[in-house]
């Protein structure tokens, strides 16, 4: 009905389309700048952690201090690749989606291995934690 309406009053495809574009060009700017914030606070929370830590100077607090700058990297590159996306979304031309194919896998590899890490020193922190508690005990 909408859509009636609207080419009834006299608008095209091509103008719809550019309303759309300018649109997702607004949310496209948006998740840039979210990811942006992301990584400036994540900056922030981990100069302050590891400064809070620096007194210990052990691997434990450096893998802290890492993993905890690590969960915001991970934030931000899953905003920079909805970005990606939405760069594309509108009428794509072939030389933006091998470019967007390229920054995509860049992105989903850097995403993946950071969080593999992520998970490995997440393991190792909890194992350190749980023999601390063994130790106690004996």
């Amino acid at each position: 009905m909408f859509l009636a309406y609207m080419f009834a009053s006299g608008f095209s495809i091509d103008l719809i389309e550019s309303y759309a574009m300018e649109v997702v060009q607004w949310v496209r700017l948006i998740a840039e700048l979210i990811s942006i914030l992301i990584i400036v606070i994540g900056i922030i929370v981990t100069v302050y952690k590891g400064l809070r830590l620096y007194r210990l100077s052990s691997a434990d607090a450096y893998n802290l201090v890492r993993f905890t700058f690590s969960r915001y990297l991970v934030m931000a590159l899953e905003f920079e690749l909805a970005a990606d996306i939405m760069g594309t979304a509108i009428s794509p031309t072939w030389d933006q989606l091998g470019k967007l194919a390229v920054i995509a896998t860049v992105r989903t590899f850097l995403n993946f291995f950071l969080q593999y890490e992520m998970k490995g020193e997440k393991a190792e922190m909890k194992e350190k934690t749980s023999n601390v508690g063994k130790e106690k005990e004996i």
